[in-house]
């Protein structure tokens, strides 16, 4: 007998002379059972005014991490082309939770907001907001939505 057949044959006489017996997990119906599901977040951005550079869409996990100037803070990043005014980008594997998204219209591709004097000169944009400014600073709490399944949200691009 090879060992894995005496093994067996042992843990069955053991138990006969016990009268116990040994639970074994049953394998979940669904694959994902045993490991956290998770989801996608497809996030859209329309109206760019040009097609120059690329869009910069970064993720956010947790409070005080917006506004993010120098993108240090993100949990996800991401990047995705123009075309035709629009953009899409699509972050995978999120667990679920509560997340917020920070676009950027990144005009000559350098990964960083170009300022004027004080301002963006580049598009930029956060979830749940329509316009940002000085009276209207974004941050996490109002920014951020739950997600639980998988899920698309528009960002509005804001030149200021």
């Amino acid at each position: 007998m090879d060992m894995i057949a005496t093994t067996v044959a042992a843990l069955a006489l053991c138990m006969a002379a016990t009268q116990t017996s040994i639970h074994f997990p049953i394998a979940p119906a669904s694959p994902v059972g045993w490991a956290e599901r998770t989801a996608t977040l497809t996030v859209e951005v329309e109206h760019l005014r040009n097609a120059k550079g690329r869009v910069q869409f970064a993720l956010y996990d947790r409070d005080g991490t917006i506004p993010d100037e120098h993108y240090e803070h993100w949990y996800k990043l991401g990047t995705a082309p123009i075309n035709n005014g629009k953009a899409t980008y699509t972050f995978i594997n999120l667990p679920s939770g509560r997340y917020a998204v920070n676009i950027l219209h990144d005009e000559d591709a350098n990964g960083k907001i170009d300022k004027g004097l004080f301002l963006p000169k580049e598009g930029i944009g956060f979830s749940n907001y329509t316009s940002v400014g000085p009276m209207n600073r974004p941050n996490f709490k109002k920014a951020s939505f739950v997600v639980e399944g998988d899920m698309r949200v528009r960002v509005k691009v804001v030149y200021l």
